[in-house]
């Protein structure tokens, strides 16, 4: 992943030292249960524990020569070591029905579940990027000083940090693909899957850590405008209230197609619904105009508010 969308703990967990530190407390984490098993001497696991090192430019100059990572890695290992090397990657692949390698099932799974993540992140930027439009401008994302939203319209402010959590969803999308394509594989293992992993592992999680840090800072500083909301509605002359009257017709015994017919003829004009509606003989025979009044409250709409975000932050026991 490029560096303008990598955080310096990211690209530090996939260097090549981070990297072959965790091969090598997987070798030494199998050592550990073959000792106990009896068929690793526990003197010699001692000595593995305490002298087993990573020697990243070592193993790269082995690999020069042998064009073979994981040999050039236990070559680097070994050489350091005593006889107690031999006890080094035995029978490695802790899988229960495995044939040379893990199947790579598995990894498509994490990788398509990386993939429904970053669709999560991407629907919550698509909904502030429409909120951040100069014709809604409801909700915007943080704006320093002295930035510029646009090269020639002085009133812009684009959205360019969810933007970019819009676009790499795209990326991690597609390195989903990319694991879902490595799942076959020639005769129980070829090495075709390699190159891809070597991409998609780092880049799908480097680029979705990027996203989930910008996004959660967005949201943290999102300038929310509700007084733009209350215009926009408005300026809608009280039509998003349509679904109250409708229902409301129906439980007065109307069938829900006439009772559509008559709000939609007058919730489509754009004018004041509520006064049409009400000045409606065969709207009023069926409501009254006091609880016609009552339907255009946006109270009862934001009533459960609270416990919509009460639900969803719910961990433990009541978490859903």
């Amino acid at each position: 992943m490029i560096a303008r969308y990598s955080r310096p703990e990211m690209s530090a967990l996939w260097s090549d030292e981070a990297r072959l530190q965790r091969w090598l407390e997987v070798e030494l984490a199998l050592v550990d249960e073959l000792t106990a098993r009896g068929e690793v001497p526990a003197a010699a696991a001692q000595v593995l524990r305490r002298d087993a090192r990573v020697d990243v430019e070592r193993m790269q100059a082995i690999e020069a020569e042998v064009k073979h990572d994981v040999i050039a890695f236990l070559s680097s290992v070994s050489e350091r070591l005593g006889d107690e090397s031999r006890f080094l990657h035995l029978g490695l692949t802790p899988e229960p029905l495995a044939t040379q390698i893990v199947p790579r099932d598995r990894h498509a799974h994490l990788f398509t579940r990386l993939a429904v993540l970053a669709g999560t992140c991407e629907r919550i930027a698509t909904e502030i990027r429409h909120l951040q439009r100069t014709e809604v401008g409801e909700a915007l994302e943080p704006f320093g000083r002295g930035q510029k939203g646009s090269s020639a319209m002085p009133h812009k402010r684009n959205p360019v940090l969810v933007e970019n959590v819009a676009g790499l969803s795209r990326l991690v999308r597609g390195y989903a693909l990319a694991a879902l394509e490595n799942m076959a594989l020639w005769h129980e293992r070829d090495i075709s899957h390699s190159s891809v992993e070597r991409v998609v592992a780092p880049d799908a999680t480097i680029a979705l850590d990027f996203m989930l840090v910008r996004l959660a800072g967005v949201v943290e500083s999102l300038e929310v405008r509700p007084d733009v909301m209350a215009q926009n509605l408005a300026r809608l002359g009280g039509a998003v209230f349509s679904e109250q009257v409708l229902l409301a017709l129906v439980r007065r015994g109307l069938r829900r197609d006439d009772a559509y017919r008559l709000v939609q003829r007058h919730a489509l004009t754009g004018d004041d619904v509520a006064a049409r509606l009400a000045a409606d003989p065969e709207i009023t025979r069926h409501v009254s105009a006091d609880e016609l009044a009552s339907l255009f409250d946006i109270r009862h709409h934001l009533r459960h508010t609270d416990a919509l975000f009460t639900r969803a932050l719910e961990d433990g026991d009541g978490a859903r």
